[in-house]
């Protein structure tokens, strides 16, 4: 009868360890599921900056090739007016 005790324990013993090796250990299945919320947060990182690098691409595409963009820049962002033009400010 002691003896059926003694194997229950140690059976139980080692299901333990064996739990606490599964979840805790490093590569364990905390460790995994950290990992994997780093992974899913990095792909969503790179699909934002492969966003933005594919419009600069594109902005760069068409400085190289086009005045049109040039003085669209010019215009928005120095505030640059054609020779002849004239700038009317609406305040209200």
């Amino acid at each position: 009868m002691k003896a059926g005790w003694l194997w229950s324990g140690l059976l139980l013993i080692l299901l333990l360890w064996l739990q606490h090796t599964l979840w805790f250990a490093p590569g364990g299945l905390a460790e995994r599921h950290t990992l994997e919320q780093q992974l899913l947060q990095q792909r969503d990182l790179n699909r934002q900056l492969h966003t933005r690098n594919a419009a600069l691409a594109a902005e760069v595409q068409d400085l190289k090739q086009g005045l049109n963009a040039v003085e669209e820049r010019a215009r928005l962002e120095l505030g640059m007016l054609k020779a002849g033009e004239v700038f009317y400010q609406v305040l209200e």
